[in-house]
C-alpha cells in the first residue's frame, strides 16, 4: 500500500473512513476522491450496500476491514489505526462517510500538523473548522485556557475525529478510543486524555468542512439553546457517557460543570421533542443512571 508522491510536503498519510448502512453514493464519492490517489482504509460497521461493497473491493489502493457488523465507531477507529501502524504510516486522516473533504483537505491539515510541530505540549491530533450544514448544529470545539495560538492554528479542547489528522505516535502515547463508550463522546474523551497525557489538540481556522450531528436541531423556544435531533438510542448513549465523564479525573472540572448544567436541559428538550413520552424520558434517566454508575460498553438496543 505504497502511496504515490501527492505533494513533495505531504508526509506518508493514509485516509481512514468508517461506513455504516452508507448510501451507494457516499462509498462512491471516497472512492472517486481518494482511491488511487492515497492509500485508503475502509470499515464496514455494517449495511455497505452489495454493489458498493463490490466498488470497493475493486478500488485501487484500498483496503477492507470490518465483518459487517455494527461494533461501534471507537472499536472501528481503533482498528483502522492498528491497520495504519501496521502498515507503516505515521498519519491517518479519518472521515465520516459523510464528510466533504478532499486530498487538499488532507494536504492543508498535514501543512498545519507540521506547524503546531514546535508547540508544547506538542501536537496529536490538528483538524479543520465546521463548516455551516443547513439544517444542523455545527459543533463548536472550546478554546483550551492557557494555550496559545500557533503558526494561525487555535488550540482547542477538543475535535470530532471525522475530518482529523491524527499523528500515530501520540495515539500509541494516548492510547485507543474507548471502545465501552461505542459512539458519542469518544473524540471529546480521547482529547481530553491527551491533553492530560502531555500532548494537544489543534484547529486549522482556514480549513474548513462541514459537520453535523443526528437529522436535524431541536431548539428551545425561550433559551437561545440548541441541540442535534439524533435517535433514542443515540441520545442515551451520549447521556450515559456524558454522565460517566465526570467520574473521569483528565476530563476538566470546568467541562464538567458545563455539563452537569446543561445535560438536564437537552433531556427535557429532547424529551418535550417527542411529546413528553414516558418510554423517552424512562430510558434516558437510565442512561444516566448507567453513566454514573459506570455501566458502559454496547448498548441494549444499538442497531446492528
Amino acid at each position: 500500500m505504497k502511496p504515490p508522491d501527492l505533494f513533495p510536503d505531504l508526509p506518508r498519510t493514509a485516509v481512514a473512513v468508517v461506513f455504516f448502512r452508507p448510501s451507494s453514493e457516499q462509498v462512491a464519492r471516497i472512492v472517486a476522491r481518494f482511491a488511487g490517489r492515497m492509500p485508503v482504509l475502509v470499515y464496514d460497521n455494517g449495511g455497505i450496500p452489495p454493489e458498493a461493497l463490490v466498488r470497493l473491493r475493486q478500488a485501487q489502493g484500498l483496503t477492507l476491514l470490518g465483518e459487517g457488523r455494527n461494533g461501534g465507531i471507537a472499536a472501528a477507529l481503533n482498528a483502522l489505526a492498528e491497520a495504519a501502524v501496521a502498515a507503516g504510516f505515521p498519519r491517518l486522516f479519518l472521515l465520516d462517510q459523510d464528510a466533504d473533504a478532499g486530498i487538499e483537505t488532507v494536504r492543508a491539515l498535514s501543512l498545519a500538523l507540521d506547524r503546531a510541530a514546535g508547540a508544547e505540549p506538542p501536537p496529536a491530533v490538528v483538524g479543520p473548522a465546521p463548516a455551516p450544514n443547513p439544517g444542523h448544529k455545527a459543533p463548536r470545539y472550546p478554546a483550551r485556557p492557557g494555550v496559545g495560538p500557533r503558526g494561525g492554528l487555535m488550540p482547542v479542547e477538543f475535535l470530532a475525529t471525522s475530518g482529523s489528522l491524527v499523528d500515530l505516535a501520540a495515539f500509541a502515547q494516548v492510547g485507543p478510543f474507548r471502545e465501552d463508550f461505542f459512539i458519542d463522546a469518544v473524540d471529546l474523551e480521547w482529547c481530553f486524555r491527551a491533553w492530560a497525557r502531555g500532548w494537544s489538540c489543534w484547529m486549522d481556522p482556514g480549513t474548513a468542512i462541514p459537520h453535523s450531528v443526528g437529522r436535524g436541531t431541536i431548539r428551545a423556544r425561550f433559551l437561545p439553546v440548541a441541540m442535534p435531533d439524533q435517535p433514542l438510542f443515540r441520545m442515551a448513549v451520549y447521556v450515559r457517557n456524558t454522565a460517566y465523564g465526570w467520574r473521569l479525573p483528565h476530563v476538566p472540572a470546568r467541562w464538567k460543570r458545563r455539563q452537569i448544567a446543561y445535560l438536564p436541559l437537552q433531556i427535557g428538550l429532547y424529551w418535550a421533542r417527542h411529546r413528553f413520552s414516558p418510554r423517552v424520558l424512562g430510558r434516558l434517566l437510565t442512561a444516566l443512571a448507567q453513566g454514573l454508575a459506570g455501566r458502559l460498553g454496547r448498548p441494549a438496543d444499538a442497531p446492528p
